[in-house]
């Protein structure tokens, strides 16, 4: 069983982390960086819209293992780590499709009314599109 962990280094994100590696230890776990760019780059900018990514998609990932290295629990505990870039959820979900995922674990910021509508909530996204079950943790 393959098990998916939207990971952005936030504390709800710490915690699904966590989460995935108190009950899920014997699977195979991926944490997942999913690196934001601005939509508004035009084809003058491939180039440096490439570099970039690049960029962003190497820092990331060495910002993720340093992170995921503080969690309590990983000794005992085989993962590996994924970064993609683009929307979020759009990226988990697309990544959960493309590789086999069984189950997605992602953090809630607990947003609700207003602020929820508003601002979406990529939690939310990722319920509602997932091919999979998803958990959502506090």
């Amino acid at each position: 069983m393959a098990i998916l962990v939207a990971y952005d280094g936030s504390e709800p994100a710490r915690k699904a982390a966590k989460h995935a590696f108190d009950t899920h230890a014997d699977e195979e776990i991926v944490l997942l960086r999913v690196v934001e760019l601005a939509d508004s780059f035009t084809e003058a900018g491939i180039n440096m819209l490439q570099d970039t990514i690049r960029d962003r998609k190497k820092s990331a990932s060495k910002e993720l293992r340093e992170d995921v290295t503080d969690l309590d629990n990983t000794d005992d505990v085989d993962f590996r780590m994924e970064t993609a870039v683009g929307n979020p959820a759009r990226a988990v979900v697309e990544y959960a499709e493309d590789h086999d995922i069984d189950h997605i674990i992602v953090g809630s910021h607990g947003r609700s009314g207003v602020s929820r509508v508003l601002l979406g909530s990529v939690a939310e996204q990722v319920v509602r599109r997932a091919p999979v079950s998803v958990t959502v943790i506090r």
